[in-house]
């Protein structure tokens, strides 16, 4: 056993260098590891298991860049060690390889944790040799683990899948005390199976010296079906919902919050402008290419905190954020790139991500001409004539926290730009955003409390709403009109805002929102010409 003083010294080991095709889409962007479990990425529920002193290796291919952006982030105090795996997929690749690779880094006693595992229990030292199961069958999907007839502390066999498949199923957690022999035995099957079958080829011609069998409560996120199990289960009545997005994610982990996206510009952009918007948004404390991260703010989301005292507070909070300018040049040009511009281009996206054909449709018995039509037909001038102020940008009650220690709020997830311009943006549009977020929860979207039926000629959708949401909405339309603002305009930006968004999520909902948005926005263009 290897000592630091009085404390063994031992290193972990996180094999990250898959890409991770079992989770399908889910890793078209990111790493494997960084799937989000409950708002969690899967790596941090892991390096909360090990004290801050241990050593971390973790072995990098696919997406590796991500995992090294997001622990300098979440984990900057930690000692983390990288190798990067090459092949990390093809021929030649394989877990016994990616382990392999991290073997001069792993000259100590190590605890092997695979990426997509999350267990109850605290992890034993490897201080002798052992390794997990779960009190689950094994069945066909997992290696099984033969346990010694009299002492079930034991494991006197490690199986592949389907054979036994009514033991125990390991989970690929194991920790190894006599390293020396493990790489001896790892190096010496490169030829009869180590390579691809990884650590578990050594610890099956370990069993002669005795391992000590470790059972746990595990949780699988190996598969889309296990993820969303373990999603389930480990999520709070208290977790902000979250609605899917196939390029970004919002993590929470030690104590931050961590904003994804493929897109640097967006976070390079979101990074200046909360300068700008200091005082309403969280401090950034740091950021990398594709992340920017600030701690988490001891807050309740407005969707579970807002009562109509609460929401007049903030609408008088806001006052202040909205910052009249003076007469901006090309304001209308702005407006013009933003709402007319970006509304035909995502359409378009709608259309070919979806394959859906732009066609007169009869939507909840309502007979609406094609979206082309509808939006050639309306008067653009009256929409781009917009009101130049200092903004937020996606002003909705998820994106808003109210913090009762203190009666003040603070906004969320604050919109990079607007056509361009980071300090100017339209007033109409954080009006229209809390609009549609009065509309459309994401809370009862997210436990699927709607439905679309039909495509093509004939639709047919409904959605749940909040009573409450209905006085919101009423109070801020009281609220625009008193102010002299055009509340007609602030439900068309909405209906675009259905139209806009439709693309950017996932099968049944995105058809829910273009139909929505076309439908709103017919029946708004009929109501004016009446």
């Amino acid at each position: 056993m290897i000592t630091k003083g009085n404390e063994m010294r031992y290193k972990v080991v996180i094999p990250s260098a898959g890409v991770g095709s079992r989770l399908d889409e889910h890793c078209n962007f990111i790493n494997k590891t960084l799937v989000p479990v409950a708002n969690r990425p899967i790596i941090s529920y892991i390096l909360d298991k090990f004290d801050r002193d241990v050593e971390i290796v973790i072995a990098l291919g696919y997406k590796g860049d991500l995992i090294k952006q997001f622990l300098k982030l979440a984990y900057p105090e930690r000692k983390i060690t990288f190798v990067d795996v090459d092949p990390y997929e093809g021929p030649d690749s394989g877990l016994g390889y990616t382990l392999l690779s991290c073997k001069d880094e792993l000259q100590c006693p190590f605890v092997f944790f695979p990426n997509d595992t999350i267990v109850s229990e605290q992890i034993p030292l490897p201080d002798h040799n052992w390794m997990g199961y779960a009190d689950m069958r094994a069945g066909n999907d997992y290696r099984s683990v033969t346990l010694d007839t009299w002492d079930q502390t034991v494991a006197k066999g490690l199986n592949e899948k389907g054979v036994h498949p009514e033991n125990n199923a390991y989970i690929g957690i194991c920790g190894v005390a006599d390293y020396k022999k493990f790489w001896s035995l790892m190096e010496d099957g490169k030829d009869r199976g180590s390579i691809q079958r990884g650590e578990s080829y050594a610890l099956e011609e370990m069993m002669q010296d005795s391992i000590v069998a470790k059972r746990f409560t595990w949780l699988d996120t190996g598969t889309i079906e296990a993820l969303d199990y373990a999603s389930e289960r480990l999520k709070s009545e208290d977790d902000p919902v979250i609605l899917p997005k196939k390029n970004e994610h919002i993590w929470f982990c030690n104590n931050k919050v961590i904003k994804f996206s493929t897109d640097q510009r967006f976070i390079g952009r979101r990074v200046l402008r909360s300068g700008d918007l200091q005082g309403y948004v969280p401090t950034i404390i740091d950021s990398t290419e594709n992340m920017y991260c600030y701690e988490l703010v001891d807050g309740e989301i407005m969707s579970k905190a807002a009562s109509p005292t609460i929401f007049k507070k903030l609408l008088g909070w806001l006052e202040n954020l909205w910052t009249k300018k003076a007469h901006i040049t090309g304001f209308e040009e702005m407006c013009q790139s933003f709402y007319f511009e970006k509304t035909m281009g995502r359409v378009n996206q709608y259309f070919k991500r979806f394959d859906r054909k732009d066609t007169a449709q009869t939507i909840n018995d309502i007979r609406v001409p094609s979206l082309g039509k509808i939006l050639s037909n309306l008067d653009w001038g009256y929409v781009l004539d917009g009101s130049p102020v200092r903004f937020h940008g996606d002003l909705h009650f998820e994106n808003i926290l109210y913090i009762a220690s203190e009666d003040n709020f603070c906004l969320l997830d604050w919109r990079e730009e607007f056509a361009g311009s980071l300090d100017v943006g339209d007033i109409y549009y954080d009006f229209a955003k809390l609009l549609h977020g009065f509309i459309i929860s994401h809370e009862l979207i997210n436990k699927d409390l709607y439905n679309i039926s039909g495509e093509g000629d004939v639709v047919k959708f409904d959605f749940l709403r909040k009573h409450s949401a209905l006085w919101y909405e009423e109070y801020l339309k009281d609220y625009v009109v008193s102010r002299g603002y055009d509340w007609k305009k602030v439900q068309i930006l909405t209906a675009l805002i259905f139209l806009n968004i439709s693309p950017l999520h996932h099968q049944p909902y995105a058809d829910m929102l273009f139909h929505l948005g076309k439908l709103q926005l017919h029946l708004l263009m009929e109501d004016s010409n009446a």
